[in-house]
């Protein structure tokens, strides 16, 4: 513990000659029965200048005493670094002067008290001032050549108002004896270091207790986290992804030719049976005793040919992945020339009809013709045993064709190409859809891997029904989990895919989920929210490990209570 002191100002009597007249500090030190292991010198700054007097002292037993004493205000003006320093570290601050000399009584008004006002800013540091000396009623000089009047008394009312501008302590000491110095000066002093040290032993708790409480686990004070890009309307890339499909020609199963076989126009047979009836009969799926609609298959027989020697067996399952793509001859040259506009009407969506009619016109620049085209797109794209023609055929009417039909593929041996190996169990897929919807899939059935050249592919870190639940996704780019864990599992299979979208729809369903769980039931529940923040960081999934910390943090008494809680940093 100690108690720093600043003193400042000029007490020496301007009527004496005397150099080594003592001073208020030193006759303190010296004759105070509390001070003791005094030791004295002359400090500079820390550009080299001697600016005070330094002494080190013990009071009270025990207590660090130093004091900073400081005459002349010259010097210790040329230092602002070292004078700013010590006041600012000043316990208790000593203001003295002469009465008979207001020389320095001017000097301590006009120069020591703003430079200590602007240095304290307010700080509430006790200030002592003390006038010393008797007033000598000597006459002042009158002489025209002195610049300042010395000799004249500084009047007990100047003290007493310079005290109350500082909020001080007022004192007049006569004499430098022992009844001024230990009774008046001493006492006033002695009084302020305990209300010093009394301070500081309260801040020291404080400041103990304080860091007993960090030692403590504290909810972060954290800000509301962002919305996901879920919640913002992050949109579907379903039908992109298709139509993406189509332009790249990855996984390609079929080939449509013109009569003459001078050009080639490949496509996915999963894709073209998920919107056509005809294409499904066209390419087994279906039987003429399936298709109850005479007009598809009138037109199926008209428009198209299989190439002969060709097999197109319902279920593939032991065909090789690289098998060449099937041969279809395309019988209406017309219609074959549009066929590459068509394809992209069909991989988008089949919903952009009008877009549709619109580039074939511009194509074959005869209405006829148009209208012989889009006839036959309608009676592919229509459903068996309804009629409808292209007048009546708007973009509404056909617009949840592809989306809806994947689901039909999904899960079944019905064209499938690759067989994944889970769990002791076998699922089966579409490479086409996969390497579509899934870069990771596109990356491993197309790159130098020995998944691109097998049908079994075995699937490892996963549960076969998550692994469902992925592949339903991709199929028909919706997710509906049926709990928390469920969509945690998920979460990790979309992360382990790289399937972005899909990682933030299970972020939304937990969170949508963990906020309507009302608190009682989120106090009893086995769930361990700790487990899923654990798993959402190691996983990649920073919006929901965020999410989860404050959810943790704005529900602290609860979760401070339970067990995994301490697994907490």
């Amino acid at each position: 513990r100690s108690v720093n002191i600043v003193a400042l100002g000029n007490e020496r009597d301007g009527f004496s000659e005397d150099s080594q007249q003592p001073s208020l500090i030193s006759s303190y030190l010296r004759r105070s029965a509390l001070i003791s292991q005094i030791n004295s010198n002359l400090s500079a700054s820390h550009v080299g200048n001697q600016v005070f007097t330094e002494y080190q002292a013990c009071v009270f037993g025990n207590v660090r005493l130093v004091v900073h004493d400081c005459p002349i205000w010259d010097i210790f003006d040329s230092d602002w670094y070292t004078s700013y320093r010590l006041i600012g570290g000043a316990d208790i601050i000593v203001f003295k002067y002469s009465v008979n000399n207001k020389t320095s009584f001017q000097e301590l008004k006009d120069s020591y008290v703003p430079m200590v006002k602007k240095a304290l800013n307010h700080c509430s540091v006790p200030v002592i001032i003390s006038a010393i000396g008797a007033r000598k009623n000597g006459v002042p000089c009158s002489c025209p050549l002195c610049t300042s009047d010395r000799r004249s008394c500084v009047t007990t009312s100047e003290g007493v108002q310079l005290a109350k501008e500082l909020g001080a302590t007022y004192l007049e000491l006569h004499t430098l004896n022992d009844f001024y110095i230990q009774k008046c000066f001493g006492g006033v002093l002695e009084y302020f270091m305990i209300q010093s040290l009394n301070g500081k032993s309260s801040e020291k708790m404080k400041k103990r207790k304080k860091m007993q409480k960090c030692y403590r686990v504290q909810p972060p004070q954290l800000e509301q986290p962002e919305k996901m890009p879920i919640l913002k309307g992050e949109a579907s890339h379903y039908n992109a992804d298709l139509h993406n499909l189509l332009c790249c020609c990855q996984c390609a199963d079929v080939a449509f030719y013109p009569e003459d076989l001078s050009m080639a126009v490949e496509a996915h047979k999963i894709i073209l049976c998920s919107v056509s009836h005809l294409f499904m009969l066209l390419f087994g799926v279906k039987s003429l005793s399936d298709t109850h609609d005479d007009s598809i298959v009138q037109l199926a027989q008209s428009l198209f040919a299989v190439e002969p020697g060709d097999p197109f067996p319902s279920s593939p399952r032991g065909a090789p992945p690289c098998v060449l793509p099937v041969r279809v001859v395309v019988k209406d040259s017309v219609f074959c020339s549009c066929l590459p506009d068509i394809l992209h009407f069909i991989y988008s969506g089949a919903f952009q009809w009008e877009r549709l009619e619109e580039d074939i016109k511009k194509k074959l620049k005869d209405p006829d013709k148009t209208e012989h085209v889009l006839e036959k797109v309608k009676c592919i794209l229509k459903t068996p045993g309804k009629l409808n023609t292209v007048k009546d055929c708007k973009s509404h009417q056909i617009k949840q064709l592809n989306s809806t039909s994947l689901r039909l593929f999904f899960n079944t041996p019905v064209l499938a190409d690759v067989i994944f190996k889970i769990q002791g169990a076998t699922v089966p897929a579409h490479r086409a859809v996969l390497v579509a919807r899934c870069e990771v899939m596109a990356a491993m059935f197309n790159g130098n891997y020995l998944e691109a050249n097998s049908i079994l592919v075995p699937v490892y870190g996963v549960s076969k029904d998550t692994f469902l639940s992925f592949l339903e996704y991709l199929y028909t780019d919706s997710c509906c989990p049926v709990s928390i864990l469920q969509a945690m599992s998920l979460l990790i299979c979309a992360e382990m895919y790289q399937v972005m979208r899909l990682q933030h729809i299970c972020e939304l369903y937990i969170i949508t989920q963990l906020q309507s769980m009302p608190s009682r039931e989120l106090a009893s529940t086995s769930l361990s929210i700790v487990s899923l923040l654990k798993k959402a960081k190691f996983h990649n999934s920073d919006c929901l490990s965020t999410w989860l910390l404050h959810f943790i943090a704005t529900n602290y008494l609860i979760f401070s209570q339970k067990p995994e809680f301490q697994e907490l940093s």
